[in-house]
């Protein structure tokens, strides 16, 4: 029943694996992960990267273009919105902004991150939102696009609480990867025991990110149940009963949005 809401498959290292993109999602379904949403970063791999999992049932993709990948073409709202058309499309992105290495002036990331919010208000898909040092332009502009109308989720989070209430009443969700399992990540597990537990959802960010005890390691789709037990101890759950209310944010949130 472990889904892992956001991960880059087309991107996990498969050499433990023998380069078998197969014995990967064989490891996978074994670790009990039921689901899995691979995310675009760009569209020049988008069409390999769909080919990689198109005859996984398990996996649902989005289609978007990372803010921090500068050197690639922006879309267009027509090419998003033909995109997300596909059977196993059920997002749009990730997008957003990232200032974190951005030198100069980014009205080309702002740009970029309203033309995804027009694409999904349009295709009626929600949003996968990447945000880093870029608060209040990132909520000033779901806000001005009218990103509730399509919501989505705050992916990979290591924002403040404040931030956190303020993506949630623009009816988005929130989403903790490894990083909430850091041993100098206190300030985020606050904000991960206070995050409403049917707008809490768990990823890996595979390959980045990979939790305790695997941190400085690449990343793969199993290593989520670790985000798991650590939101549940936070939270005074079991982490069958964090790992059921995940799962069931993920189809609530995503799984209106299949094509067909």
């Amino acid at each position: 029943m472990l889904v892992d809401s956001h991960c880059h498959l087309d991107r996990v290292d498969l050499a433990p694996y023998g380069g078998d993109f197969s014995a990967l999602m064989a490891a996978t379904r074994a670790a009990g992960v039921s689901h899995l949403l691979c995310v675009s970063i760009d569209l020049e791999s988008y069409p390999d990267m769909l080919r990689l999992v198109e005859a996984y049932p398990e996996v649902s993709v989005s289609a978007g273009v990372h803010p921090g990948e500068h050197e690639h073409r922006d879309p267009t709202i027509d090419e998003l919105v033909t995109l997300a058309g596909h059977i196993k499309n059920v997002a749009i992105g990730e997008t957003g902004l990232d200032y974190y290495r951005a030198d100069g002036d980014l009205e080309w990331q702002r740009e970029r991150f309203r033309i995804h919010i027009r694409a999904a208000r349009r295709a009626a898909k929600p949003l996968i939102i990447h945000t880093r040092d870029a608060r209040d332009d990132t909520i000033a502009i779901m806000r001005d696009e009218k990103a509730d109308d399509c919501g989505g989720v705050m992916h990979c989070f290591t924002e403040t609480w404040e931030m956190a209430e303020k993506a949630l009443e623009l009816n988005f969700y929130i989403s903790f990867s490894g990083i909430v399992t850091f041993k100098n990540a206190d300030a985020l597990r606050d904000v991960a025991s206070k995050v409403p537990l049917d707008r809490l959802l768990i990823e890996t960010d595979s390959p980045y990110l990979a939790p305790v005890p695997f941190r400085g390691k690449p990343n793969e789709p199993r290593h989520v149940v670790k985000v798991a037990e650590t939101i549940a101890d936070l939270r005074g759950l079991a982490t069958e009963e964090l790992i059921r209310l995940a799962h069931d944010n993920f189809f609530r949130l995503f799984v209106a949005a299949r094509s067909g």
